[in-house]
């Protein structure tokens, strides 16, 4: 896999034969001059309010007018249940209510952090919730978005505690549980998952395991038949070259003073910087 290194990038449209049938397939828009956003991995919470005042900015000034805005996971640091009492919370639901009600469709995928974010804290946001991964159509491009942990099979621990965490069953009882008690489990999950990548970084495997599996990808691309991709979840973005045509966008995450996004216009994908 050939990577371009972070700047603004853009591909060309490709034309491709028509979905399969039973793919998750969203029309938004079929017009050429209709915008639409890609953007993951913000992390949001109280501690770091300058970070959600960069969204509110990046919603003012780019998402404002846009067709739509596809949020692939890790909206925020964590989320315990739709009776999360952050301020944060309160305040991106606002954000985003305005944002819709400006006339831009808002769609969510699910990350590592916040895959509890449920039906009723996206009504707030008068968001829809989309499976992952998900096959969209965007100004006659077909993309497929996910999060990007589900490309990361290299990192078995994580990919087993993905299985046991995404079970109805395991979230029906852990959302049982007080507010206090689920809390403090996401804070124990936070200093856990430092503690392993620590680990992982002494070890010098860091860079593989959280990163994709080559062969995870491809075999995405094969079994969808699509040549566009975009995720998250790696914060290493970039464009990657995949062959065949095929070409994989890597979002960036929000921590510092700016982040990488993708914009779909004119029909093309670019991989933009803002702030």
């Amino acid at each position: 896999m050939k990577g371009t290194a972070c700047g603004a990038f853009v591909f060309a449209r490709i034309r491709v034969e028509p979905l399969l049938r039973g793919h998750a397939l969203l029309e938004p828009s079929q017009s050429n001059t209709m915008t639409s956003f890609f953007i993951s991995d913000l992390h949001l919470e109280d501690a770091r309010p300058e970070t959600t005042a960069l969204f509110r900015r990046f919603l003012h000034e780019e998402a404002s007018h846009a067709r739509a805005l596809y949020i692939l996971g890790d909206l925020f640091e964590a989320w315990v249940g739709d009776d999360d009492p952050s301020a944060t919370g309160a305040e991106v639901a606002e954000l985003l209510q305005q944002t819709a009600a400006r006339g831009t469709a808002l769609y969510f995928i699910h990350g590592n952090r916040d895959f509890l974010l449920g039906e009723d804290y996206a009504r707030r946001c008068r968001m829809r919730l989309l499976p992952d991964p998900a096959v969209i159509m965007v100004q006659g491009m077909p993309i497929l978005l996910g999060h990007g942990d589900l490309l990361c099979t290299d990192d078995t621990a994580y990919q087993q505690f993905r299985a046991m965490s995404r079970n109805p069953a395991w979230q029906a009882n852990f959302l049982a549980q007080p507010l206090a008690a689920r809390l403090a489990f996401a804070q124990q999950a936070r200093q856990a998952s430092r503690a392993r990548y620590g680990e992982l970084q002494t070890h010098g495997s860091a860079e593989a395991i959280t990163d994709v599996s080559p062969a995870t990808v491809t075999a995405s691309f094969e079994r969808f038949g699509i040549p566009h991709m975009i995720h998250g979840h790696t914060h290493r973005p970039a464009i990657h070259d995949e062959g065949q045509g095929r070409q994989r966008i890597v979002l960036g995450d929000w921590y510092g003073e700016g982040f990488f996004y993708a914009r779909a216009t004119g029909g093309q994908l670019q991989l933009l910087p803002f702030g």
